[in-house]
This record gives structure tokens, sequence and C-alpha cells, in this order.
């Protein structure tokens, strides 16, 4: 099957500085009809959002998508709860890592691909103040030597 084309709507990168991120996953979202549209023009937000397992199901939580500018009176609720849609063995597969002591499940971007909204789910685990200086250090580091190496190419 041909490789469909991506765009990503919003992402959380506030999510890769106070997690370490363990393994990704793919999750299809189920959405309302104003949903999708007021996601397609970028009104979306994943800043709160995480996800949890109920009743072997996968719920999104927190996720804020604006409600669309042209909708009526029937308009979704912003911060209604999600349901994502996986195989079962995907669900039990993150189900067992989840139970592990400190892991969680986060969403990282919410994306179209063809016509289907996609979330980018990762298992994480939540960093120590010291591991985000760490972190920080590492990526201010990065960002002078390539600028040292732009500076000496001209």
């Amino acid at each position: 099957m041909a490789e469909q084309k991506q765009r990503v709507i919003v992402s959380n990168r506030k999510a890769r500085h106070e997690y370490h991120i363990l393994d990704t996953v793919e999750a299809g979202i189920v959405l309302k009809g104003t949903e999708v549209k007021s996601l397609r023009k970028g009104n979306a937000n994943l800043q709160d959002g995480y996800a949890l397992v109920k009743n072997g199901e996968i719920w999104l939580l927190g996720m804020h998508i604006s409600p669309y500018e042209h909708g009526t009176v029937n308009n979704h609720d912003p911060v209604r709860t999600r349901k994502l849609l996986l195989q079962k063995k995907e669900i039990r597969k993150l189900l067992a890592k989840v139970q592990e002591k400190g892991l969680t499940l986060v969403p990282l971007s919410v994306y179209f691909k063809g016509p289907h909204a996609k979330v980018e789910l990762a298992i994480a685990q939540g960093k120590k103040s010291f591991d985000k200086r760490a972190s920080e250090k590492e990526r201010d580091a990065r960002r002078e030597i390539s600028q040292r190496l732009k500076r000496s190419i001209t």
C-alpha cells in the first residue's frame, strides 16, 4: 500500500520536555463533524492532554478542539473525552506497559493521514527536574555548535 501524505495539525512540544518518550503508537480518533472542520483549521491544543485505558478502550482526555466558528447550536464540547481507535492487541500491550510504575500515555501530535485524523500516542515516563535541566543544556550545546559551524562555513 502506498504511503499517504501526513499533515501535522498540532503537536505537544511540552511533552518531550516533561517526559522521557519510551515508545510511540499511531491511533485513530473518533471525532464529530464540527471537530473535524475545526481541526483542519488548526484550532486544537494538546498541552493538557493525556490518555487512559478504561474498560478495554483507550480514551483521550484534556485535548481542546475549539468550536467551529460556522457551526450551529449542535457544536461540540471543546474538551470532551474522545475515543481512540486501536486494535485489541495494541490496547493490551499499552495496558501492560502503563501498569508499570510511573508510565503514562501522552499525545504527541494530531495529524491527518489521508482523510483520517490520527493521534501519535507515546508511552512516557515523567522526567525529574535535573533531567529537564540536562536536556536543556544538551539542546543549547547542540544549537551553539550548529551556529558556530554555520559561521565557520560562511
